[in-house]
């Protein structure tokens, strides 16, 4: 592989000579923030935690779990890594089946979502950038669900979450 001449790195942010103590650890056995009976959100790594440089969840989805509807998000971008199990990937135009050690990249304002539609649970990393507060999406989402109508499209909006359902009622992925 070859590489251009200059590499253009970022602007530096960190100005000191010496380094700083400031990583932050995360043990395996963490139990999730958001659980349910249909799966579970592990906060990796929230925009608060990485100053918005980014937002890195694990997530969960039990067996026959709908996921999300196909949305698009017009402040971020959003990447699926599949850990375990199988996901079906809607990537704009169609759906795939991602299996562990794939990944999908939804640049900002791309159609995309998510389901399971396996017997078996699966787990995937799902990283937002720049980092956005999704932890009250992830808390309030299931149940803000369960009340429809035009509460859930305000909420969906808030979260920069836009689902072509509210918006085309007839489309879908």
């Amino acid at each position: 592989m070859s590489y251009p001449h200059r590499l253009e790195y970022p602007e530096p942010r960190y100005h000191g000579d010496r380094g700083e103590v400031n990583a932050v650890f995360r043990p395996a056995d963490t139990p999730p923030e958001v659980s349910s009976p249909g799966g579970s959100t592990h906060y990796l790594a929230t925009a608060e935690s990485t100053g918005g440089e980014y937002g890195l969840y694990k997530a969960v989805l039990g067996p026959r779990s709908a996921g999300a509807a196909p949305h698009f998000h017009a402040t971020i971008s959003e990447s699926f890594y599949i850990l375990s199990g199988q996901l079906e990937l809607y990537d704009g135009d169609t759906w795939v089946t991602g299996r562990t050690g794939d990944f999908l990249y939804v640049p900002v304002g791309g159609l995309h979502a998510f389901r399971n539609v396996t017997d078996e649970p699966m787990s995937m990393l799902m990283l937002f950038a720049p980092g956005a507060p999704r932890e009250e999406y992830f808390e309030q989402v299931a149940e803000v669900s369960r009340r429809g109508g035009e509460e859930l499209r305000q909420f969906r909006i808030r979260h920069d979450s836009y689902f072509v359902e509210d918006f085309d009622p007839g489309a879908g992925g």
